[in-house]
C-alpha cells in the first residue's frame, strides 16, 4: 500500500491537489501497516534462515492480524490498490478501527518475545554479530536508505527529514544502529516494529470524520448515481475514463520512507495524460549494490544472514 502512496503524493504535487484530512491520516496508517507487515516477514524468514524456527511463527501469526486487516480494507491481502490520485478507493469498514486497536494494544506483547528470544540469543549473535559490516560513510557512499542505512549509524529517515502525510506531527523515534553490521539491522528493524505501532496508535486517535476524496472532477470519478442523472458529470465521467488524467506542465519528485528505504517517484509532464518520463528510486535494488562490500572476507555461510539482512523484493530488483 506504501508504494501507491508514493506514486500518488508525486502525482498530487503535480497537480497542486490537496487531499482530505481523512485520506492524509488513513494513507499514514496504510504506510504504517506496510511497514508492520514488511518487518515481520524479515523477522519471521531471516529468523527461520539462521535456524531459529519459534520467531517465525510469531512474527507470521501477528503478519495475519495485520492482513486480515488489510483485506477487510482493500479486498486483497497482498496486490492492493487503495490509493487514487485525490483520495482512496475505500474508506476503512466498520470494525476496522476497533479491530486496528486491539493489534497495537497487544502486538507489542510478541515483539518483547521475539526480543527475549533473538537479541541475547548466543547463536543469533554468534551468526550476526560482526557479519556484513558497513561503515556510516560506506552507507552513504553506496545510497543506503532505511534500515539498511540507520543501523550503520545514519539518522535519517524521510518521515523526520522530508516529512509528508503530516509525519513530523507525531511523537515517534528513529532508532539507528552503532555497528553497521547484521545484527544491528536486526536491532533497527524490530525497533522499527514498536514505533510503528506507537504511531497507528496515534493515527487512529486523531483520525477525523469526512470524506476521503477530494472535490475535483480531473481525478476523481463522479458517483454513478450523479453519472447517470447529470450530463456534466456524465462528461467528466466519460473524459477521465477515456483520456486520463492530464498533469499541467512540470516535474515533481516525491520521496516516502518505504519499509526498505526511500522509495522516489519523479514525474516529467508535457500536459497529456502520460507522463514523459516517469523514474522510480527502487529502495532494494539499490541495497543490493552494497552484497559485494558486504561480503568481503566473511564465509559463504555468512552469506546467508548478509543477503537476508538487506531484505529485498526480488519483483522490485528483477524488473
Amino acid at each position: 500500500m506504501a508504494n501507491n502512496v508514493g506514486m500518488a503524493l508525486a502525482a498530487e504535487k503535480l497537480m497542486g491537489i490537496e487531499i482530505t484530512p481523512r485520506c492524509t491520516v488513513l494513507r499514514l496508517i496504510a504506510c504504517e501497516m506496510s511497514r508492520v507487515i514488511s518487518h515481520l516477514v524479515w523477522l519471521g524468514t531471516t529468523s527461520i534462515d539462521l535456524g531459529a524456527f519459534t520467531p517465525f511463527l510469531w512474527a507470521f501469526q501477528q503478519r495475519e492480524r495485520v492482513y486480515n486487516l488489510q483485506e477487510m480494507w482493500t479486498g486483497a491481502r497482498l496486490t492492493t490498490s487503495l490509493t487514487r490520485i485525490g483520495g482512496l478507493m475505500a474508506d476503512v469498514p466498520t470494525g476496522f478501527v476497533e479491530g486496528l486497536e486491539e493489534f497495537t494494544r497487544t502486538f507489542p506483547k510478541t515483539l518483547d518475545e521475539i526480543d527475549r528470544v533473538l537479541t541475547r540469543n548466543a547463536v543469533w549473535a554468534g551468526r550476526t554479530q560482526g557479519v556484513g559490516v558497513m561503515s556510516a560513510a560506506e552507507a552513504v557512499n553506496y545510497s543506503l536508505s532505511g534500515p539498511m542505512l540507520r543501523a550503520s549509524g545514519v539518522a535519517y529517515d524521510v518521515r523526520k527529514d522530508k516529512p509528508y502525510l503530516g509525519y513530523d506531527t507525531y511523537d515517534f523515534d528513529i532508532p539507528i544502529g552503532e555497528h553497521g553490521d547484521v545484527y544491528d539491522r536486526y536491532r533497527v528493524r524490530l525497533e522499527e516494529c514498536y514505533q510503528s505501532t506507537r504511531i497507528l496508535a496515534q493515527a487512529l486517535k486523531r483520525l477525523p470524520d469526512g470524506p476521503i476524496n477530494v472535490s475535483d472532477p480531473r481525478v476523481i470519478l463522479p458517483p454513478k448515481s450523479r453519472a447517470m442523472t447529470d450530463m456534466e458529470a456524465m462528461i467528466f465521467h466519460f473524459k477521465q475514463v477515456m483520456e486520463g488524467i492530464r498533469a499541467p506542465v512540470g516535474e515533481a519528485y516525491v520521496g516516502i520512507e518505504n519499509p526498505k528505504g526511500e522509495l522516489g517517484n519523479y514525474f516529467v509532464s508535457d500536459g497529456s495524460a502520460k507522463p514523459v518520463r516517469w523514474r522510480i528510486r527502487p529502495p532494494a535494488f539499490i541495497n543490493l549494490a552494497a552484497l559485494p562490500k558486504l561480503a568481503e572476507g566473511h564465509l559463504l555461510s555468512d552469506l546467508i544472514a548478509i543477503n537476508a539482512s538487506i531484505d529485498i523484493v526480488m519483483g522490485e530488483v528483477d524488473r
